[in-house]
Parts: C-alpha cells; structure tokens; sequence
C-alpha cells in the first residue's frame, strides 16, 4: 500500500477510534449490571421527557448522574424506591418565574425553594421580564453559594441595562449610550445567561424602539443567546396583540436569534378569541425559518399591578416620584385618570382586578370591594394604593401593595394555545398569585386529568425535554444515562395544587420523591432541605473576548 494511503487509512482508524470512545463517553455513565449504584427507582411508569410512549422499567442513579434507565437489569444500591404504579420523570423545568423572594432569602430553609420544589420542578429560569442584571457571574455565585434548592439559569434584562445607563426616562439613546448598552448585554452573556429577556410592556423598557431592541437583542445572538419576552402588548394597549407578535418575530428575524414568548395569551375583552390569529403568525415565521416558541401557564388571571395595568405609559416616566408629581397636578391628574378609565375597561372592570399582594388591608380583595368600602371610584381607590406604595417605599417601609390577579383570559384560547407544539409551560410565578405554588399540577388536574385538553405525555414533555432543548440544558430535561440526575417521582392519583386565590401560599400535593443533582430534595412529598441546586451557566460563547 502506497504511504499516503496508509498514512489515510491510519487516520481513519484513529478517527474511528475517537468517535467511538467519543460515544463511549456519553453513554459512559451507563451502569453494568451488579454494579453498585446509588439509588435504584424501580418499576415505575417512565415518561423520558420525548415523544416515545411510557414504559414500566427502573431508573439508577450514581451521584448526580443517571446511569441507567430501562428495564430491570440486577444492579445493586443502599437505597431501592417502589415506584410501581407511581410516574416516574425528568425535574420538571420553570422557564418563567419570579422566585427571588425564596433564592435570596436570608434564611437557607427557605433559599431551598419549596414551593417549586413541591411542585416536582428541578430548575428555574430567573431574570425574566426584562429584569436580570447583566452581572451574570456575580449574582450566580452569590446565590449558589448561599445553597439553593433548585438549579436556576439566569437570562441578562433589557431593563437593568437600560437603567444603568438612561435611568427611568423616555428617550432613545445616543450612539454612546447605545454601545453602553450593548457592552453591558454582551457582558451577561458572556458570563453565561442563556439569553436577553426583554419586558417591553414595563417602563422604562416600554420606551424603547425596536431597533432599540434590536441592536441590543444582537449582541445575544452572537453569542448563541436566544431572545426572551414579555411582549409589548398583549392587549389593546399601544399596538395590538398581533401587532406586538410581529414586532417580537421582527427583532428575532434581525438580530439572527430564535425568539421566544413569556407566558403567551390574549389578555382582556379587545383581544379574546385571538388566539388563533397568534397561532397563524407564529406558524408563519416558523416556516420562514425564524425559531419560535412559547410558554403559558394554565390559569385565567394573569398576575400583575395596578400601575402597569391602569396606568398610561408616559404617566411613570422618571419613576416613582415623578408620577407623585404628576398625580399632585389637577390636569394632569384629569388626564390620568380618563386613560385609566380604558384601561379598567381592558381589563374587565374593577371586579376583575383580585388585590393579592400579601399583609395588606385590602388583601383578598377585588378592586371594586375597596372602591365601595371607601366610597371612591375605582380609579381613585388605585391611585390611593398605587401612591401608598410608592411614598411607603421611599421610606423604606412595606411598599408593592399594588399587585393584581387579572381575570381577563378566555378559556377557549388558554386551551387552543396549549396544544401547539411549540408550547411549554411555565409559572410566571409571582408572591401572592397561586401559580407561583401550583402551576405544574394545576396544569395536570384541570387540563390533563379533568378537561383532557392534552394528554400526560404531552404534559411531561411540555414540562420537560421541549424547554430543555428550546434554552440548550445539556444534559437536562430528559431521563438518559449519562443525563443529570434530576428525577421526579410523583404519584399521578395524588398530585394535585392546594393553592387558589385566597389562599396562594399552600404547597403542592402529590411529589413523592425528587432529585436534583441527584440529592434528594423531595422525600415524601415533603422537602429535605437539600440544596443541590446549581446555576446552570452556558459554557463561554463564540465572540466574547477579555474586554467582554
């Protein structure tokens, strides 16, 4: 043989080698039979996070990794969990929450995260709305090394970039600012956030173009980030539902970057029964190669506050103190208070607006209750809690009584968003809105278990391996050896919310055991204070550099 060939053919045997041992690597952490693992769940009905059907088997796990998933295969551990007749999959993932209040805690028993935990939920997304800092790296050491519950995975925000370099105003940034901007998002990202999260409905972010967004969003994209949002409008209230949709697909298709909608839904009287339109768009732009997804959360209030509900836009321009101002100025007070009157109309009036922040007087209670006991019109009654806040907060008392439970979303177009196959679910969950405690077995008892608008598979999937693979979990979201081992068991007659409106706080039912990182966080349905959680980082991406 010629030495050249040879030369080839040696090369090819190497590379050959290398694939194999390349394979051999991920599979690697499969157990041989009779070796001693960990943990073994055996026999329950396993859902793997993909589309396959549900089989009976065994799941091991050594460490914090899976090592065998299948049938039984003799393997040997301390500890064997019965998992007959128990459902048996991945931690479920939060893409959307609002969980601050519980990973910063100082007190460890509570950074544990019970609430998701309880749950079945494994893994977090924090940052969203627009609202993570862009010092990724700081915040994530910070919190994982106070000890948490859950793994989270941080976004950078549109708004605390913008803040740090245009405070509150309304106004576009110069060249200057912009390339601040910009510095900042590229920072985040480079820290390891999966992504930019925008919130366009709140101001100040509100006051951005869209090719504001843009030209910030892009330095996401190339960095392999994906673009996260909270819409502009998910109303009437500047530019329509579908017009905001547009715009969102827009700034994906600019920046070069999959797009992806926070807690989706048309919101309010103006807009029912658009759903379908939304549908259409996003199936559009998929098929023109933009990559979008969404996610929702199964209840038909959504959660908020007064002032981002009733408010005009231009009123909260600077803030707090200079909305005191403006509230203070007869005429502009008039003019407020005729854009509120539309606003509650949005909305489905005052009855429609649960006041849910938590140790208040008013806590419990709809907007038109209040308005009545203090025989004011409701408008009035807003603005008195809504200034209630904000003076209490400038002397650093309890502030943010303001926040709301919406009732104001069709039944009709929470179901037919549900069954796309680009949806996944999440909780948006927030203090004092029962999502933040039961949406994962909301979402099983009313619409799986109840109503039947989706099936279990497709309910572990939407919870499961779909949101991995939209945010890029490597290793997550599926039950595969060689996978972290976030495992939860649950049993399927059992798991159900206690949570509801008046009482948002009570945990979830049903969580026979769930691991995280392989610790067990979840031991019978109650928590064991384990805090295995990990801030899941993406590796340093292409285009970051020393200066980044």
């Amino acid at each position: 043989m010629p030495s050249s060939l040879a030369s080839l053919s040696v090369r090819r045997t190497i590379a050959s080698l290398s694939a194999a041992a390349a394979l051999l690597c991920v599979a690697g952490a499969a157990a041989r039979p009779d070796e001693a693992v960990d943990v073994i769940i055996r026999g329950g009905t396993i859902y793997d996070g993909g589309e396959g059907e549900p089989f009976v088997g065994d799941v091991a796990i050594r460490g914090d990794r899976i090592v065998h998933v299948g049938p039984s295969g003799g393997y040997s551990a301390p500890r064997i969990i019965d998992a007959k007749g128990l459902i048996v999959a991945p931690g479920f993932i939060d893409p959307h929450t609002h969980a601050d209040s519980f990973l910063r805690s100082p007190d460890p028993t509570v950074r544990v995260n019970a609430a998701w935990l309880a749950q079945g939920v494994s893994t977090v997304m924090i940052g969203v709305d627009g609202y993570g800092t862009p010092d990724v790296a700081e915040d994530a050491a910070r919190l994982t090394g106070s000890g948490i519950g859950t793994n989270i995975v941080p976004f950078v925000g549109f708004g605390p970039v913008r803040q740090r370099v245009l405070g509150q105003d309304a106004r576009a940034p110069n060249a200057a600012e912009l390339d601040a901007m910009k510095a900042l998002v590229a920072k985040g990202m480079c820290e390891g956030a999966v992504g930019l999260s925008t919130g366009l409905f709140y101001a100040p972010q509100s006051f951005a173009t869209t090719g504001e967004v843009v030209a910030v969003a892009r330095e996401a994209a190339i960095r392999g980030g994906l673009y996260d949002t909270h819409q502009r409008d998910e109303s009437s209230y500047s530019i329509g539902l579908l017009g905001s949709v547009e715009e969102a697909i827009e700034i994906g298709r600019q920046a070069g970057m999959p797009v992806h909608f926070a807690h989706l839904k048309a919101l309010g009287v103006d807009v029912h029964g658009q759903a379908g339109a939304v549908i259409s768009a996003i199936d559009a732009a998929r098929k023109a190669g933009v990559d979008v997804t969404a996610d929702q959360y199964p209840w038909l209030a959504s959660g908020s506050s007064l002032d981002a509900s009733l408010l005009p836009r231009w009123a909260v321009d600077g803030g707090g103190a200079a909305l005191l101002k403006r509230l203070d100025d007869p005429v502009t007070l008039a003019r407020i208070r005729v854009e509120m009157q539309d606003n509650l109309r949005r909305r489905g009036g005052a009855g429609a607006l649960l006041l849910i922040a938590q140790g208040f007087p008013w806590t419990g209670r709809t907007l038109e209750q209040v308005a009545e006991e203090w025989k004011a019109d409701p408008r009035d009654a807003a603005l008195r809690i809504i200034r209630q806040g904000i003076e209490a907060k400038d002397e650093g008392q309890k502030g943010g009584g303001a926040a709301v439970a919406s009732f104001n979303m069709a039944q009709a177009d929470v179901d037919l968003l549900m069954t796309q196959p680009w949806m996944v679910t999440s909780s948006d969950g927030s203090d004092g809105h029962p999502r933040m405690f039961a949406t994962f077995p909301e979402k099983y008892a009313r619409y799986v278990r109840e109503r039947k608008v989706i099936d279990l598979r497709t309910f572990i999937r939407q919870s499961t391996g779909r949101t991995a693979d939209i945010y890029k979990l490597d290793g997550r979201g599926y039950l595969r050896p060689g996978f972290f081992a976030d495992v939860l068991v649950f049993d399927p007659v059992q798991y159900a919310p206690r949570a509801d409106y008046m009482h948002p706080r009570e945990l979830s039912v049903g969580v026979r055991k769930l691991f995280v990182n392989g610790a067990l966080a979840v031991d019978d349905g109650q928590a064991t204070g384990a805090a295995g959680g990990r801030a899941l980082l993406r590796p340093r991406p292409p285009g970051c550099t020393g200066r980044d």
